[in-house]
């Protein structure tokens, strides 16, 4: 099936959609080329997340930001904090959207999903909406009392009416076996023979760990195992600092800090000849999550040997921060989508260790997954989905039973199995 085919017929004939599958199908990549054939047209499209983080990730803002629902947990707290009514300028640039992304649904509440909807309806939205995740994979933020809901348990998400695709082919490995491993870990089953193969991945770490990437739970340890292994190469440390641009006077200094936590950039990368890089997005010549070794580092560039011997000179890139802006255009009022302010940087990470969360999108050949800092459902799936090589896998021993690790939401996963999906390859 030609799915860009199937879901630009789609939204075109004014079908809301909901995109879904398993981690490495290809969903960001068919997300990105919607929204490039939509702007291809001149159509506007407002490309939304519910974190700042996977808001980035498709170039665009936070749902927060762009429907202006302050920090409104509900529509009752829309209410109290007088920001139910919709402002004019709001609904304006709602309206004039042709089509609405929200990426990574799975981390939508149904109350955030609710205020999403409220907001459509004030502006009278005309255009599509597209959802685009997995409700087996990263779930909504809750504080430990509250309980844990999904867009899907909305009232309004059924007035959505979506027409589900769901995409089945794995483009990240084709290893038969892990592929079926993957799917019984996405859906929770844990039976002998899943503890058998899980099991055959637990090894001993190599002397030399420079060659992998260790995939934590946290922050801190992800940076103290880089600082670690960086330190202990020999040579010179190079220090690269992101160049910021501000467009507008009025961006301060806490949006900026902000944004580039959300879009894991960090404010200097530090690097020596030697050591091992991810690569932080796609290019021609490179992929998201794919290796290399620093080469040479020079004052424009840096040069990065990939594991095929070929070597790449990479420059730095932007990424921007946007809002929709009134501008007169040719004496008429026209909403433009217009950068706040610009960051340029080298699209790579040290790849001694990441998080699991910041390794969203990547695909990764050598890995080494920390399961000690595994705590929340498809936490361990959306960990083990980044593997490209299930050879260059290695599990360190759990100090949980894997029933324990491996686990995901009731909710979502009754949901999913509902077979809720229209069209699948």
């Amino acid at each position: 099936m030609n799915y860009k085919s199937v879901t630009l017929e789609l939204l075109r004939s004014g079908k809301n959609l909901f995109i879904t599958g398993g981690g490495g199908v290809g969903k960001t990549t068919l997300t990105r080329t919607i929204i490039a054939e939509y702007e291809a047209d001149a159509k506007r499209v407002a490309k939304l997340a519910s974190t700042g983080m996977a808001a980035t990730l498709i170039g665009g803002q936070t749902l927060h930001s762009f429907l202006d629902l302050g920090i409104a947990k509900d529509r009752e707290d829309l209410k109290a904090r007088g920001k139910f009514e919709i402002k004019k300028a709001i609904k304006k640039r709602i309206s004039a959207m042709d089509l609405i992304v929200i990426d990574e649904i799975s981390m939508v509440s149904d109350t955030l999903f609710d205020m999403v909807a409220l907001r459509l309806q004030q502006a009278e939205f005309g255009g599509v909406v597209l959802v685009v995740g997995d409700f087996l994979q990263l779930p909504p933020v809750v504080r430990s009392s509250e309980v844990l809901r999904y867009a899907f348990d909305a009232k309004s998400w059924q007035h959505m009416a979506f027409e589900t695709i769901e995409l089945t082919h794995i483009y990240r490995t084709d290893d038969r076996d892990f592929i079926e491993l993957l799917h019984q870990i996405r859906f929770g089953i844990v039976d002998a023979n899943v503890h058998e193969k899980l099991n055959s991945f637990i090894k001993p770490l190599p002397a030399d760990l420079s060659g992998y990437t260790f995939l934590f739970g946290k922050n801190d340890s992800a940076a103290q195992h880089n600082k670690k292994e960086l330190g202990a190469i020999d040579g010179d440390l190079y220090t690269k600092e992101v160049q910021i641009v501000k467009h507008t006077t009025k961006v301060t200094q806490q949006e900026i800090d902000r944004f580039m936590r959300d879009a894991r950039i960090d404010a200097l990368l530090e690097l020596k000849i030697g050591a091992p890089i991810l690569f932080s997005r796609n290019a021609w010549n490179y992929y998201n999550g794919e290796r290399g070794v620093v080469v040479k580092i020079d004052e424009s560039a840096l040069y990065i040997q990939k594991q095929d011997g070929k070597v790449v000179k990479v420059e730095r890139v932007a990424q921007h921060k946007t809002e929709w802006k009134e501008r007169l255009i040719e004496g008429k009022k026209e909403l433009v989508e217009e950068p706040v302010v610009s960051l340029y940087h080298y699209p790579v990470q040290l790849a001694f260790g990441i998080t699991i969360h910041k390794s969203q999108g990547m695909s990764i050949s050598d890995l080494i997954i920390d399961t000690k800092e595994i705590f929340a459902p498809s936490q361990f799936y959306v960990a083990i989905s980044r593997a490209s090589n299930p050879h260059g896998l290695i599990l360190i021993a759990p100090q949980r039973q894997w029933y324990e690790l491996i686990f995901t939401n009731r909710r979502a996963l009754e949901y999913v199995k509902g077979g809720h999906c229209d069209q699948k390859s």
